[in-house]
């Protein structure tokens, strides 16, 4: 097959939305600390191989290094074809490839594909010419409105989100993309948040789905979640439209807590460092407490503590004025309720993207 010419981002992630294949060339650190959504992982050099090329480029020249990637890549053509042709499988799609600049690594992958008859394309500027386009979206892009759940700590914000999404209403679950609760205990029980450019990428990949005259819900979150930084004029169209206040019992919220956790006797110790950041605001006495709490299990009276002593304290100053407010006492009635506030709020005519 004739090698192809290379493309443009923007024209990739047009065939990208149309299920083209994207591989990414790079090692897999570098694919690890962020890619393109959906692309799979077809490293030309592994993190050694890559390390040792750049080294020997900067030390002995282009020329020296190049004839050592070749020997290094030569024997591995025909296994990484053939991760290409697995990921294809029965689907005609076309294939394009990138790597961070779209330079040799991109080149030489999607070139060994054409020579096999697989009808692959590079991409021009790879990696870096896509952190363009989700920096550029983020600073001047268009999206539709937010609609925000808010609510205090417990209320099962994230569970409606789930059930919502569950049937079809348009969600972009910021918790979720950013693998944390978005509390204090939030990274518990769950693997590392991605990078901050991997997070930038998967959310730009779900806000751009929104046009402009279209809806999605969210749920309210700080500036932070985890260790991860939502979009600041992402953050600022969240504080500006009307939220949706969820008020739940106590108990509902003690319960939906520890359902959050469900490995906590497991995961106790990890529990006793976050519980000891919060002696600056707390004092030491009352975390002292609420340590022999964790120590005796005694889950439901650590939770209820926590949750009057420490959240509920925050969010005095964060209950919006422009909102509608909901009781809600389980979750079937909490996604009607939700449902038909945001009915009200779009207006009777109009239904959410």
């Amino acid at each position: 097959m004739k090698i192809q010419d290379p493309m443009s981002i923007e024209e990739a992630l047009l065939l990208r939305d149309r299920g083209a294949l994207f591989v990414d060339a790079r090692s897999p650190a570098e694919f690890a600390k962020a890619t393109i959504p959906g692309a799979i992982n077809v490293p030309i050099l592994n993190d050694a191989e890559r390390a040792e090329i750049g080294t020997m480029y900067k030390q002995q020249g282009r020329d020296v290094a190049r004839q050592r990637g070749i020997s290094l890549v030569s024997f591995k053509i025909p296994a990484m074809v053939e991760a290409v042709r697995e990921a294809i499988g029965s689907k005609k799609r076309p294939v394009l490839v990138f790597c961070w600049r779209g330079g040799l690594r991109s080149q030489a992958l999607a070139n060994f594909l054409c020579l096999d008859d697989i009808p692959a394309r590079q991409i021009v500027g790879g990696h870096k010419a896509f952190r363009k386009v989700v920096r550029d979206f983020f600073e001047q892009g268009e999206w539709g409105s937010i609609l925000v759940l808010r609510g205090l700590t417990g209320v099962g914000k994230t569970r409606l989100l789930h059930r919502l999404a569950a049937e079809d209403w348009p969600v972009l679950d910021l918790e979720g993309l950013a693998n944390h609760r978005g509390s204090a205990f939030g990274a518990l029980g769950l693997a590392k948040q991605p990078g901050q450019m991997m997070f930038e990428a998967l959310v730009w990949d779900r806000l751009r789905q929104i046009s402009p005259g279209e809806y999605v819900i969210t749920e309210g979150e700080s500036k932070m979640i985890g260790r991860l930084c939502i979009p600041p004029r992402l953050y600022a169209a969240m504080q500006e439209e009307t939220s949706i206040w969820i008020n739940a019992p106590l108990e509902r919220r003690i319960e939906i807590i520890l359902d959050d956790y469900p490995a906590r006797e497991q995961h106790k110790d990890l529990f006793v460092r976050p519980l000891q950041a919060l002696k600056e605001r707390l004092g030491k006495e009352r975390v002292a407490e609420m340590l022999d709490l964790l120590e005796k299990s005694e889950w439901e009276e650590l939770t209820a503590r926590l949750m009057i002593d420490y959240y509920d304290p925050q969010y005095n100053h964060l209950k919006p004025d422009d909102r509608v407010e909901l009781e809600v006492s389980d979750d079937e009635a909490g996604v009607v309720a939700v449902q038909a506030a945001c009915r009200e709020i779009l207006g009777e005519e109009q239904s959410p993207a």
